[in-house]
């Protein structure tokens, strides 16, 4: 079976790139060839139907949710409804990331709650594995590893982080820099460092990078290149470790594409505001524009508690300048596994992030929706404020909790509602003209 990226190569429009072309409002002549480049990727996978998710240049910016187990937490009805409320919300993607409890079940009961794409990290369950079979996760067998990923790919996963981005030389620079500030903050990437110190051996994914590629191009699913050695504090941003391993990977997301595979590069993670133009620059220019999923990213160190608040932030200025997807961080972040709750304001923010950097990146396809808003409001038109609000059944809640006597107004102002009272000096105005 030919892959999406083999199939555009060939000059052939499939009802997938026409499907994206529809809902993005583009020609399906240029999704087929910014796919071709490697520039669109749509998380697929031979053995699931579900959405049709377009990440990419020229497409609006997409939000992904993550959800998943601990090994303290382990409620697999919890993950499930929490996995309907992130689509619920709003969510464009999913990655199940869960570490504790039976791996396999929880995958396939998420998979078979939601039809978004579903992403996941398959260095999670393999050392998790490796732990419980040998009582060392540094006793992982690549043969384990692999055959996970097969497993993992088969039962439905669209889009996978693979860690093949770390590699000896990339270790080396996190030991001649002297460490981190934030220290290592990725699971997996944290326990294939120790797997490669421990065992004095290349990582298998950059060694066997081709195996990884054939697996992944049989199923269509997108290979994610994981960003194990992302800055996890601010003072830690374009550190040699994290730029080294972003340099690999734009590499591999060129060789990955050449064989045929959808591709697509992730990012960090901590970085100051006004560092995140340089950080998608650096990606976009040496990856030839492939895909960008940035982690977050939080540009502040010390929001506890709102992280998914400066997380927004980030997220508004990543999409600016240009990266595709955008992972959402919950207000439970640094603190505990998150709840339903904290998933669902975790996709609200990074929504309104992401839309925030569209009107930047897409002026065109969203400001228009931003100036029916303003008449609406003008004019005392609330069901009008409704259908264009991001949020409308939260907007329509809060209105309705506290309702005014004069249905025309609302009780932040009262009988001193500025738009009532100067729409009688200047509603004239608008008769018959381009502002009403």
């Amino acid at each position: 079976m030919s892959t999406q990226v083999q199939l555009a190569v060939q000059g052939n429009i499939t009802p997938v790139m026409q499907e994206i072309a529809r809902q993005e409002g583009l020609e399906p002549e240029t999704v087929r060839q910014r796919m071709a480049d490697g520039q669109i990727v749509v998380p697929l996978n031979a053995n699931r139907s579900g959405r049709l998710v377009g990440i990419g240049r020229g497409l609006r910016s997409k939000v992904n949710a993550s959800i998943g187990t601990s090994t303290d937490i382990v409620d697999i009805e919890a993950e499930v409804r929490k996995a309907r409320a992130a689509q619920a919300a709003g969510a464009d993607t999913l990655m199940e990331l869960s570490v504790g409890g039976d791996l396999d079940r929880v995958r396939r009961e998420v998979l078979a709650a939601v039809d978004l794409p579903v992403g996941n990290v398959p260095l999670y369950q393999a050392f998790g594995e490796a732990a419980r079979r040998y009582g060392d996760p540094n006793r992982l067998d690549e043969e384990l590893l692999f055959d996970l990923i097969e497993r993992q790919c088969a039962d439905g996963i669209s889009f996978m982080a693979v860690h093949c981005g770390i590699n000896l030389y990339t270790i080396e620079r996190l030991e001649r820099q002297g460490y981190r500030y934030g220290g290592l903050v990725s699971k997996g990437g944290t326990s294939m460092v120790a797997w490669m110190k421990h065992n004095n051996r290349e990582n298998p994914l950059y060694e066997h990078f081709d195996r990884v590629v054939s697996i992944l191009r049989r199923y269509d699913t997108v290979l994610s290149l994981g960003n194990g050695l992302r800055s996890g504090a601010i003072w830690d941003s374009f550190d040699r470790a994290m730029v080294q391993e972003l340099l690999i990977n734009c590499e591999l997301a060129e060789l990955g594409r050449g064989m045929g595979c959808q591709m697509m590069v992730e990012g960090p993670g901590h970085v100051p505001v006004d560092e995140i133009e340089a950080n998608i620059i650096l990606q976009k220019r040496m990856s030839h524009d492939a895909p960008y999923y940035m982690l977050g990213p939080i540009p502040t160190d010390v929001a506890a508690g709102l992280d998914h608040v400066a997380a927004a932030i980030g997220a508004a200025s990543s999409a600016r300048y240009g990266a595709d997807l955008i992972c959402y961080i919950t207000p439970a972040e640094h603190l505990a596994l998150p709840n339903e709750e904290d998933v669902v304001a975790g996709v609200r923010a990074a929504r309104v992030g992401a839309y925030i950097g569209d009107m930047a990146k897409h002026p065109e396809r969203t400001r228009a929706r931003d100036k029916a808003m303003s008449k609406a409001r003008r004019d005392l038109d609330w069901e009008g404020q409704f259908r264009h609000a991001l949020f409308p059944d939260e907007a329509r809640a809060i209105r309705d909790s506290r309702s005014p006597r004069d249905g025309h107004v609302c009780t932040m102002c009262g009988d001193f509602c500025a738009n009532k009272g100067s729409s009688d000096l200047f509603g004239h105005l608008l008769a018959g003209g381009e502002k009403s």
